[in-house]
């Protein structure tokens, strides 16, 4: 049962970098202490953690590889001893689907690997990972989950990527109507063109694209991760308490 006067606890999973770092940074502002995952990147993660520490909020980061559905059990009995030892709890408020990988490729080049990675990142893993953590996450808490905003437009190469997180949108909702006895929220954030180290590699084998993507984006530039942060803090706030089952863009209006 959440309550008023109780430090709210967030988990976002791949934390320490781009989004992740962004969106630990908006909640540690906005009161929550966090829990951040990651699975290559420690130090990047240990990085954020102590931002979050100096905002006047506890922290800590767990490994964890959202695509190993058979390490969630222990990843789960890793978090019960977290919040015992650090919070005395049993329970944290909200969970943020965040990790993610990016695969470009058409069609009709798209391997059976590059397809089963994106699945089991993007879909496979967190459905089974958010199953997992169901009894952690108290009643009244919230779930953010990623999308993206090429579930709405195309950008021929993307298909597969944006095909799990359209999976993403649907499922959002189904959870949100699942989840309502326990009064937790469940929404999706659709960012749209982010410059974060996940776009780099794309903006530098394709020279002009930040400028493309600004001329069709009608607050007329590319996103950054702080444009994103505060959107998943929100979500997770009080100001949200009435947002349910809702994919929210935050692409600044790109082709509209």
């Amino acid at each position: 049962m959440l309550c008023a006067m109780e430090t709210r606890i967030a988990l976002i999973t791949g934390g320490g970098r781009g989004l992740g770092r962004a969106s630990a940074i908006a909640l540690a502002q906005q009161g929550h202490d966090l829990i951040l995952t990651y699975r290559e990147h420690s130090a990047q993660a240990e990085e954020v953690a102590a931002l979050v520490r100096s905002l006047g909020r506890k922290s800590m980061v767990l490994a964890l590889d959202v695509a190993d559905i058979a390490s969630h059990g222990g990843f789960a009995e890793r978090m019960t001893t977290s919040l015992r030892s650090i919070w005395g709890r049993d329970r944290f408020d909200a969970l943020v689907n965040n990790a993610g990988i990016d695969v470009h490729s058409p069609l009709g080049g798209t391997t059976e690997a590059q397809f089963d990675a994106l699945l089991n990142v993007h879909f496979k893993g967190p459905y089974f990972l958010t199953q997992t953590l169901l009894p952690l996450i108290a009643d009244g808490g919230s779930i953010v989950n990623t999308s993206t905003g090429l579930a709405r437009f195309t950008i021929p190469g993307y298909g597969a990527y944006a095909g799990m997180k359209s999976a993403m949108e649907s499922l959002s909702r189904y959870w949100a109507k699942e989840l309502g006895e326990r009064r937790i929220r469940v929404n999706i954030i659709a960012p749209g063109a982010i410059e974060t180290d996940f776009t780099a590699p794309a903006f530098a084998h394709n020279p002009g694209m930040k400028d493309f993507i600004a001329s069709q984006t009608a607050l007329g530039r590319v996103g950054q991760p702080d444009d994103i942060g505060g959107v998943v803090a929100f979500l997770c706030s009080d100001a949200a308490k009435w947002v349910n089952a809702q994919r929210v863009e935050a692409s600044g209006g790109m082709f509209l």
